[in-house]
């Protein structure tokens, strides 16, 4: 099979970004390969097929075959397929807001949600020794950190992009409109009231 006629050696821009976003991807705890393909499905003018990454990327089929398993498992791949074509294509959303709120949510559910339910389960058991009541104390701060950090999420998960977007570059403007009305007392200290 044929790779498609658009794939060709990648520009040096793309081949940048592509190299990059591989290397972070490791570090966020995503393989090298995975954010490579993702980089390039991201970019791309057109929906690629597995024969088009592997080339572009100089990949093996069977790399490029986990990699999109792994993107699609992630929700940052669409499939789709192209009239007369019988290969499986894929694109990428490209609005930055959508592929934030994504990540957030599959990270949300693959990290934060277990930990929860592990700290929940933990402070339902009953604590017989002096240790173990510190630990569920410090355990309890924990999860009610986390539980309000996720309701908090919640609550800007469903603002539409300009309002989140209006509220992010208030940034300390917040805190002050917070302090004037009473909400929150002014910080003596430099550090954030709590």
């Amino acid at each position: 099979m044929q790779a498609h006629p658009h794939a060709s050696a990648l520009s040096p821009l793309v081949r940048s970004f592509v190299s990059h976003f591989g290397e972070m991807g490791s570090r966020w705890g995503i393989n090298r390969t995975v954010g490579q393909i993702y980089a390039l499905i991201f970019v791309s003018p057109r929906p690629l097929n597995a024969d088009d990454i592997g080339e572009s990327l100089e990949f093996s089929r069977s790399n490029v075959s986990m990699g999109l398993k792994e993107l699609q498992a992630w929700r940052l791949v669409r499939l789709r397929h192209l009239p007369g074509d019988r290969r499986e294509y894929f694109e990428a959303p490209t609005d930055a807001w959508e592929i934030f709120r994504t990540l957030a949510e599959e990270r949300r559910r693959r990290e934060i949600e277990p930990t929860l339910s592990m700290l929940r389960n933990a402070l339902l058991e009953e604590a017989t020794t002096e240790e173990d009541r510190i630990a569920q104390q410090r355990m309890k701060s924990m999860h009610d950190l986390i539980e309000l950090m996720t309701t908090w999420f919640d609550d800007v998960q469903r603002m539409d992009q300009k309002t989140i977007a209006q509220l992010m570059k208030m940034g300390s403007k917040v805190q002050r409109l917070l302090e004037f009305t009473g909400k929150l007392k002014p910080a003596t200290d430099g550090k954030t009231p709590s």
